[in-house]
């Protein structure tokens, strides 16, 4: 049996503010923006060259999940010094790479407070 996460739900306070952070500033695709009814949004968003997106929105999910309370979404990239120039002349505020032996990170959070890492993973660390 195959399995695939392709969807990762988001808690946020602020559908625009986020919508134009994580399209303007991280460079998301917007994949879906629609309102199906009953004060419900869905906004979908995928990193460019990935298989998985994030949603976000309002009228979804539990009502007891707090914006800003996921952490350490990895974003995987070949080239994290590039990664983080770029994000950088965006005006993302994100922490310098730190090289953990062949893995590097660099780190920063979305306008709620959910947490990211970029990640890169040097050949000779890899299985």
């Amino acid at each position: 049996m195959n399995m695939k996460l392709e969807l990762v739900p988001l808690p946020i306070s602020d559908v625009e503010r986020s919508k134009a952070f994580y399209i303007n500033t991280v460079g998301f695709n917007l994949d879906h923006d629609v309102q199906p009814g009953n004060g419900m949004r869905i906004v979908q968003l995928t990193p460019p060259g990935s298989a998985c997106s994030i949603v976000i929105g309002t009228g979804m999910g539990p009502a007891d999940v707090k914006p800003g309370s996921v952490r350490n979404l990895h974003l995987v990239v070949s080239g994290i010094e590039a990664a983080h120039t770029l994000l950088t002349s965006r005006g993302l505020a994100i922490s310098s790479v730190e090289d953990m032996g062949g893995v590097k990170y660099a780190y920063f959070s979305d306008p709620d407070g959910n947490t990211w890492a970029l990640q890169e993973i040097s050949p000779s660390a890899r299985l």
